[in-house]
C-alpha cells in the first residue's frame, strides 16, 4: 500500500482517531436532523401549520451560525477532545426538550437550541488535521465529513421506523429522545478514547482568543465584511419570526433583537481590532502571514454547497411526499438518497483534491453543482419517480464532493487558526441554509432550486481568486523555534 493510501480497516493510531471522530460527527448530525423524517407526525401531534413547520426548519440551523464560530475558537484554545465531548453532552439536552415539547413555542425553543450540536463538525476538522499529513489530509477530512454527514441520512432511514416500533402518537418523541441519549453516552466514550495530537506532537494554539488573526489592514477590512452575512442571517431569522412572518415574536422584541445584533457586530469588530491592532503599526514577518481572501472564497463556496445541503435535507422528504403523493416513511427513505451520497461523495472530493489539485477540483465540482440544481428545478409530478431520485443523487454528488474539496483546503491555510477558519467557513454553510430556507418559505420548490443554482454560479466566479496552497506554513513552537508544516 502506498504512503498516500489509508487503511480504513485498521483501528490503530491515526485511523482509530479518524473512526472515533467521524462517529462523533455522525451522532451530532443524527441528533440535529432527528426532526426531518418525522415532520408530519410532529405537525399532527402539535397541530402545527405549514408556516410553523417551515419556521422550525429555519430555527434548526440558526444557532449553528454563532455556535460554529465560538466552537472553532474553543477548539483552538482547549483542544478537540474536550470540546467535542462537552458539545455532545450539552447538545443532548435540547433533544430531550424537543421530545417533551407540547406546543409550537416549546418545539421552537428546542429546535433553536439543537442548532448548537450542529457545530460539532468544526471540532473534528481540527482533530483530523492534527493527525494526518497534507498529502492525506483531503482524503481524511473527506471521510470524516462524508461518513459523519451520513448521520442525517441515517436519521431519515431509521427514525420513522423507530417511532413506529414505539408506536402511538408519542412514537416520534421516543425516537427524538433516543438520539439525545446516544449523544450523551458517546460524549464519555470519546473523551476516554482520543488525544488531541499523536504522542510527542505539539498542539499549536492562537496567540490570543476572541477574534481571528489576520495579516494586513486590507485583510482586516475583508474580515469585517465577511462577518456581516452571519449577523444578517440572524436578522433575517428574526424578521421571519416577527409579525411580518409567523408572528412568534412581538414587533418590539424583534426590534430589540435587531439592535442587539448591531451592538454584537460592533463588539465583535472591536474584539477583532484588539487582536489585530499590531498589523496597523507593523506587518508580521512574511513567513507568518496568510491571505484571508482564501478564507473568504471558501466561505462563499460552503454557503452554496453545505448551505444547500442543509436546506435540501430538511425539505426533500416533504418535496417528494407532496410532488409524488407518497407516505412519510417512503418519502423519507427516498429523500435519504440525497444525504446517502455523503458516504462516497465527500471523501471523493477530498481524494480528488489530494491527487489533482485543490483549485481545479473546486472549479469542476462547483460547475456540476449549478447544473445539478438546475436539473432539480425541472422535477415535477410528470417525472418518473426513479428519475427524480437519480437527479437528486447526481446533484448531491457535486454538492458533497464540493464540501469535501472545500475542507481539503481549510486546514492548509494556518494551522493554529484551523478551528476558527473551519468555524467561520462552517457558519457560512448555515448562513446559506437560513437564506435558502427563507427563500423556500416564499417561493415554489422549482424557484428554490433555481436560486441555489444561481448562487453556485457566483461561487464559481469567486473561485478565480483562490490560490492553490503550496510550500509550507510556519508555526511557532512553545520554545520559540519555528516549525514548518507542509501544505502540498
Amino acid at each position: 500500500m502506498s504512503s498516500d493510501s489509508l487503511n480504513l480497516f485498521s483501528f490503530k493510531g491515526k485511523i482509530r482517531v479518524l473512526h472515533l471522530t467521524w462517529i462523533a460527527f455522525f451522532i451530532t448530525f443524527f441528533a440535529w436532523f432527528n426532526h426531518a423524517p418525522l415532520l408530519m407526525a410532529i405537525a399532527d401531534s402539535l397541530s402545527l401549520t405549514s408556516e410553523q413547520v417551515k419556521t422550525l426548519l429555519i430555527l434548526n440551523v440558526a444557532l449553528t451560525i454563532p455556535a460554529r464560530v465560538i466552537i472553532g475558537m474553543l477548539t483552538d484554545k482547549y483542544g478537540p477532545r474536550l470540546t467535542y465531548s462537552l458539545l455532545l453532552a450539552i447538545g443532548s439536552i435540547p433533544c430531550f426538550i424537543f421530545a417533551l415539547a407540547d406546543s409550537f413555542t416549546a418545539a421552537a425553543i428546542g429546535r433553536f437550541l439543537l442548532g448548537f450540536i450542529g457545530a460539532g463538525f468544526v471540532v473534528g476538522i481540527r482533530m483530523v488535521s492534527e493527525w494526518f499529513p497534507a498529502k492525506q489530509l483531503g482524503t481524511a477530512e473527506g471521510i470524516y465529513g462524508g461518513w459523519g454527514n451520513f448521520g442525517s441520512a441515517a436519521a431519515a432511514m431509521s427514525l420513522p421506523t423507530i417511532a413506529l416500533l414505539f408506536g402511538g402518537d408519542d412514537g416520534w418523541r421516543y425516537a427524538v429522545g433516543l438520539t439525545g441519549a446516544i449523544a450523551l453516552v458517546y460524549s464519555v466514550i470519546y473523551y476516554r478514547s482520543v488525544t488531541d495530537t499523536p504522542k510527542g506532537g505539539t498542539y499549536f494554539k492562537p496567540k490570543k482568543i476572541g477574534g481571528m488573526e489576520v495579516s494586513s489592514p486590507a485583510d482586516f477590512v475583508l474580515l469585517l465584511i465577511m462577518k456581516v452575512p452571519m449577523y444578517a442571517a440572524l436578522a433575517l431569522l428574526t424578521w421571519k419570526l416577527s409579525p411580518s412572518g409567523v408572528g412568534m415574536l412581538a414587533q418590539s422584541v424583534a426590534i430589540v433583537i435587531y439592535v442587539a445584533l448591531a451592538a454584537l457586530y460592533a463588539f465583535d469588530a472591536k474584539k477583532c481590532y484588539d487582536i489585530n491592532k499590531e498589523i496597523f503599526v507593523k506587518l508580521p514577518e512574511p513567513i507568518h502571514r496568510y491571505q484571508f481572501k482564501q478564507v473568504a472564497v471558501l466561505n462563499i463556496l460552503y454557503f452554496a454547497t453545505f448551505g444547500s445541503e442543509l436546506a435540501v435535507v430538511s425539505m426533500l422528504p416533504l418535496f417528494f411526499s407532496e410532488t409524488f403523493t407518497l407516505d412519510p416513511v417512503k418519502a423519507g427513505l427516498l429523500a435519504s438518497a440525497y444525504a446517502f451520497m455523503n458516504l462516497m461523495s465527500r471523501p471523493a472530493g477530498g481524494l480528488i483534491s489530494d491527487r489533482f489539485g485543490r483549485k481545479s477540483t473546486l472549479l469542476i465540482l462547483t460547475a456540476g453543482l449549478a447544473l445539478g440544481y438546475l436539473t432539480m428545478s425541472m422535477i415535477d409530478a410528470e417525472w418518473p419517480l426513479y428519475l427524480a431520485v437519480a437527479a437528486a443523487m447526481a446533484c448531491s454528488f457535486f454538492v458533497q464532493s464540493g464540501e469535501g474539496a472545500v475542507f481539503a483546503v481549510v486546514p492548509l491555510i494556518k494551522r493554529r487558526l484551523t478551528g476558527q477558519i473551519a468555524g467561520m467557513t462552517g457558519a457560512y454553510g448555515n448562513v446559506g441554509a437560513v437564506f435558502y430556507l427563507t427563500v423556500l418559505s416564499m417561493v415554489s420548490y422549482q424557484t428554490f432550486f433555481l436560486v441555489i443554482a444561481g448562487t453556485a454560479v457566483l461561487g464559481f466566479v469567486t473561485l478565480l481568486f483562490l490560490e492553490e496552497p503550496e510550500g509550507q506554513m510556519a508555526e511557532v513552537m512553545p520554545d520559540g523555534s519555528v516549525s514548518l508544516i507542509d501544505v502540498a
